[in-house]
């Protein structure tokens, strides 16, 4: 048996996605850059994806830069942004993912101040915090703000139209990580109030490797990559062209099926966790109270440690993931559960279950089957232990 419930932090790629990009992998080999027919081509593919794109977000096509995935979109953002202004205040929430997290420490060592806003038991956003760390600075400083639209773990949506507000207020530039919202919400960059946006095509069914970063045409940046003018002098650097028609096609493509793909994660998460909570009364569900992604489940049985149920389980031919993180050998309790007020114990139990579009009713009731089945074993040997 092998199922895959793991879907946020990776898809596989969706088969019309590889036809799009097989031809650019073979016959159509030529650098965008040069200017003879094979290149020419290369850049119209090339176009013809910032198009698909720019369509998933709503936003014109000369405002998406692509990268090499969501990771280098964020580094861009904010020591783009950073290297065009005097160092002020970086300002996060507390559940934001490590791409955007060390960035921010990295250029705390250039002079820039970093603060956090607080999440409630929920992992929602408390803007009346945000205010209270913008009133306290200087008026004239230079501020960026950095919020997700989506938290990978526990898929908890935000709503940053108020915090957008709140950043034109204090003269801040927001840039809001869409990673995890793209292609299972729908992502409007101008209703967002985000001036840069992340995205990456593996999380919809595109190839890893290559993302885009959308930016505000207002917005002044300097290239973290140096090099030939590639990508409007943002991002130098011959483009990976197969895999930006992939992510284009991938882009369509979930913008096409959104309400589909919608609709069936929706109705599995529902049935994941009715199951779960009539048959292991005893669940956690993360998040439950607030608006969350539909595919997203991010849940803990107490008393039971989150990284040996996922190891049974894996051994059981089921791929689901965890709340912790492994740092320098050791493992560490979920940061984005520990902003919550989760309690670390209560944190190291942690599961999350990611539903994607190839899911399927019978997968869930095997990971259910197989979750009461670990849960009896390690409550037998805990129980002995005890004896």
């Amino acid at each position: 048996m092998s199922i895959y419930l793991d879907y946020n932090a990776t898809t596989p790629l969706d088969g019309r996605v590889l036809d799009a990009m097989m031809p650019f992998l073979r016959e159509q080999f030529g650098n965008a850059s040069s200017g003879h027919q094979s290149g020419r081509a290369a850049r119209a593919a090339m176009d013809v994806a910032r198009e698909q794109v720019a369509a998933l977000v709503n936003v014109h096509p000369s405002q998406v830069i692509f990268t090499s995935g969501g990771t280098e979109a964020n580094n861009l953002a904010l020591k783009g942004r950073a290297a065009r202004l005097i160092p002020g205040y970086i300002v996060l929430s507390g559940v934001e993912h490590s791409s955007v997290r060390i960035p921010a420490n990295v250029l705390e060592k250039y002079g820039w101040m970093l603060d956090e806003i607080g999440v409630d038991d929920n992992g929602q956003l408390v803007s009346e915090n945000l205010r209270a760390i913008f009133s306290r600075m200087p008026t004239d400083s230079a501020k960026i703000l950095a919020v997700m639209l989506a938290n990978n773990e526990t898929g908890v949506v935000y709503d940053t139209a108020p915090i957008a507000a709140l950043a034109r207020e204090f003269g801040a530039t927001l840039l809001v990580d869409a990673v995890q919202a793209a292609g299972k919400m729908p992502v409007d960059f101008t209703d967002s109030g985000a001036q840069l946006m992340s995205l990456s095509a593996h999380k919809i069914y595109g190839p890893k490797g290559v993302g885009a970063l959308i930016v505000d045409k207002a917005v002044d940046m300097e290239p973290v990559l140096h090099g030939g003018g590639h990508e409007k002098a943002r991002r130098a650097g011959t483009e990976n062209v197969a895999a930006i028609v992939g992510f284009g096609k991938a882009a369509e493509l979930a913008l096409s099926e959104l309400s589909t793909r919608r609709a069936q994660s929706q109705k599995l998460r529902h049935h994941l966790e009715t199951r779960l909570c009539s048959e292991l009364p005893q669940v956690c569900i993360f998040g439950q109270q607030a608006e969350r992604l539909p595919n997203t489940s991010f849940f803990a049985l107490p008393g039971l440690d989150g990284e040996t149920l996922l190891m049974n389980i894996d051994q059981m031919g089921l791929a689901v993931s965890s709340g912790s993180a492994c740092a320098t050998g050791e493992v560490e309790p979920s940061h984005v559960l520990l902003s919550m007020g989760v309690s670390p114990e209560r944190a190291r139990e942690a599961i999350r279950v990611s539903l994607g579009k190839e899911s399927r009713r019978d997968e869930i009731d095997s990971f259910i089957d197989c979750l009461k089945q670990q849960v009896r074993v390690l409550q037998s040997f805990a129980a002995v232990a005890c004896a």
